[in-house]
């Protein structure tokens, strides 16, 4: 699957506001970010890790990060090179 694949799968499954959906998904991205961060943190505390914990969290920050990219009606591959 391609990121804009994904991108369009996004909408199947987006239940939220559509009169708020960037403060929404903003929202949503910080708060899995801080998912993905206490992984990490706990990792550097405990000393243990799951690697697919992990990766589920890094999942929902692309599932948050997409849903922001195809609300302002742009292409995730243009975006990524735009920032290289």
């Amino acid at each position: 699957m391609n990121l804009n694949d994904y991108k369009i799968w996004t909408r199947s499954t987006a239940i939220y506001p559509e009169n708020m959906a960037l403060e929404y998904l903003a929202l949503g991205l910080c708060s899995e970010a801080g998912e993905v961060a206490g992984k990490v943190k706990k990792y550097i505390r405990d000393g243990g890790f799951n690697s697919e914990a992990l990766e589920a969290e890094i999942g929902d920050v692309f599932w948050y990060l997409c849903r922001l990219v195809d609300t302002l009606g742009a292409d995730p591959c243009e975006i990524l090179q735009s920032n290289i």
